[in-house]
C-alpha cells in the first residue's frame, strides 16, 4: 500500500530550514509531489540556487520518505524560482538582464576598503561552485576588476547585433569599462558616464545567469542612482573597514539604498584584523573588537576578513579559502532570506518628548527623545578605537526632538534631529533594550 500525499508531507515536515526556523513544507518549498505506485518524486524549490544547505535538504528528504511503508524509490529534485530579476522603473526595452535571476550590488560608498576585491571573491567562488555568475565593474573612473583578474589586455568583442560579449575567466563572465580604457584615464562628465554604465549593464549579452554581481563605484552619486533606477537589484552588500571615515559612509550607503528600496543583505568587514604568525592572536587594527557593527547598524555582519597574503593581489585561479567560503555562504543565505522576507515596519509617532513605535502584532515601545539621542552609536558619537561614547549628555539640548524619522527595512530607524545630527541609525533591538530598561 503506497503512502498518501499527506503522509509524505508529514515526513518532509521534519526538515527545518536553519534560517527561517520553520519546516520546508510550511515554507512552501515542496513542489510537484507525485507518487506513482510507490515511486515518489518531488521538487525542493530553494530560495536561491546556491543555497548552502541544498544537498542536506535533498539527502534528508530522500532518507525520510524512503522509510515510509510502500515507498520503492525516492527522487528529490533541487530547483530554484524560474523568474528573472524584475526591471527597474527606467530599464531599457532591449535589456539583456531578463535572464538573470538575482542582481546583487557590492558597495562601499568609500574608496580603498577593498570593495572590488570582495566582489571578485564572491563572484569567483560561486562560479567555482558551478553556478552561472557574472561580474560587472561599474566604476568608470577607476575600474579595478581587469587588474584583479589580470585581464588588462583583454578586448571587448561586439557581435553583429551590437551586443557586448563579456570576457570569461575561470568560468566567470566579466564586463568592465577598463577593457576599453586600458591604462588611460576616463575624462568625461556625469551624463556620459551614466550612459556608458547603462550600456554595460543592459547591452552585454550575459546569457542565463544565476547571479550578477555589480561592483559599484564609491559614493552615492549619479552612477549609483542610474543603476538603481534601471536595474531591480535583489539586494546590496556593503563593504567597510572599522574606522570612523568608513563607518560614516556605511550609514550614508544604507540610507541611499533604503531610499531607493534596495534591501541591505549585510556588511562585510574587510581588513578587520591580522593574525600574528608567532602567537596566532587576532590583532584588531582599528579597534573593531570593541564595536559590534550589528549593534551599530542593526544589519548582519556577513564576514570579518583578516589581512592575509592570499587575500591580496591578483586572482589567477579560484582561491580556496575558509574565510571566502564562509562569506559566500552567508551572502547566499542572506539573498535567500531576503527573497521571502516580509516587510514589518512599525507605526511611528513622535512629539517633543517621546518616540513611540507600534507593530501590527501589538508590540510597542516608547522611548524619550533624550534617551534615544544618547543611544546613537554612529562614528561621530562613539570612539571606534575604544568603543567609548564621545557624545556627552551635557551637550544635548533640552528640547532635543526628531524632525523626521525613516524606517530602514525590518531592522532600524534613521532620524534627523533638531540639533542637525542625521548620521545615526537606531536598530529596533537597541530601542527595545533601552525602552525595557527605562
Amino acid at each position: 500500500m503506497k503512502p498518501t500525499e499527506q503522509e509524505i508531507l508529514n515526513a518532509l515536515s521534519n526538515i527545518i530550514d536553519p534560517d527561517f526556523h520553520k519546516d520546508i513544507v510550511s515554507l512552501g518549498f515542496i513542489k510537484n509531489l507525485k507518487n506513482d505506485s510507490g515511486n515518489v518524486t518531488f521538487d525542493i524549490q530553494l530560495t536561491t540556487p546556491a543555497c548552502p544547505v541544498r544537498h542536506e535538504f535533498q539527502n534528508n528528504a530522500q532518507e525520510l520518505v524512503s522509510k515510509l511503508p510502500g515507498v520503492k524509490t525516492v527522487t528529490a529534485n533541487l530547483t530554484a524560482p524560474a523568474g528573472s530579476a524584475a526591471p527597474g522603473p527606467q530599464t531599457p526595452l532591449t535589456s539583456h538582464l531578463s535572464r538573470v535571476k538575482s542582481i546583487i550590488a557590492i558597495s562601499s560608498c568609500k574608496g580603498g576598503v577593498g570593495k572590488s576585491t570582495v566582489a571578485a571573491y564572491i563572484a569567483q567562488e560561486l562560479a567555482h561552485r558551478g553556478f552561472k555568475v557574472g561580474l560587472v565593474d561599474t566604476d568608470i573612473y577607476g575600474p579595478s576588476i581587469p587588474t584583479l583578474f589580470n585581464l588588462s589586455n583583454a578586448a571587448i568583442y561586439i557581435n553583429d547585433k551590437n551586443e557586448l560579449i563579456p570576457v570569461e575567466k575561470n568560468k566567470l563572465k566579466i564586463m568592465s569599462f577598463g577593457f576599453l580604457l586600458g591604462d588611460s584615464a576616463a575624462v568625461m562628465r556625469g551624463p556620459m558616464v551614466s550612459r556608458y554604465v547603462q550600456q554595460m549593464m543592459h547591452t552585454t549579452n550575459w546569457g542565463e545567469l544565476d547571479y550578477l554581481f555589480v561592483d559599484m563605484p564609491p559614493g552615492t552619486g549619479d552612477i549609483q542612482l542610474t543603476i538603481t533606477q534601471t536595474v531591480r537589484l535583489s539586494g546590496a552588500v556593503i563593504v567597510t573597514t572599522p574606522q570612523t571615515l568608513s563607518l560614516v559612509d556605511v550609514a550614508r550607503g544604507i540610507l541611499m539604498f533604503e531610499k531607493v528600496n534596495v534591501p541591505i543583505l549585510g556588511l562585510v568587514e574587510n581588513m578587520a584584523y591580522f593574525l600574528c604568525d608567532q602567537c596566532h592572536k587576532k590583532h584588531f587594527i582599528f579597534g573593531a573588537d570593541k564595536i559590534n557593527l550589528n549593534e551599530r547598524f542593526g544589519i548582519e555582519t556577513l564576514a570579518q576578513l583578516p589581512i592575509l597574503p592570499q587575500l591580496i593581489g591578483k586572482i589567477e585561479t579560484p582561491i580556496v579559502n575558509d574565510y571566502i567560503s564562509e562569506m559566500v555562504d552567508n551572502v547566499v543565505r542572506a539573498i535567500g532570506k531576503m527573497s521571502i522576507a516580509k516587510r514589518d515596519v512599525p507605526e511611528i509617532k513622535f512629539d517633543d518628548k517621546n518616540v513611540c513605535l507600534k507593530w501590527q502584532d501589538g508590540t510597542s515601545y516608547k522611548i524619550s527623545n533624550r534617551d534615544l539621542r544618547l543611544s546613537c552609536r554612529c562614528a561621530l558619537c562613539i570612539n571606534e578605537m575604544t568603543g567609548e561614547k564621545i557624545l556627552k549628555e551635557s551637550s544635548i539640548r533640552k528640547d532635543i526632538a526628531p524632525t523626521q524619522i525613516f524606517p530602514l527595512g525590518n531592522y532600524a530607524l534613521a532620524i534627523n534631529w533638531n540639533d542637525g545630527h542625521n548620521s545615526g541609525i537606531y536598530p529596533y533591538a537597541n530601542i527595545k533594550e533601552i525602552a525595557n530598561a527605562a
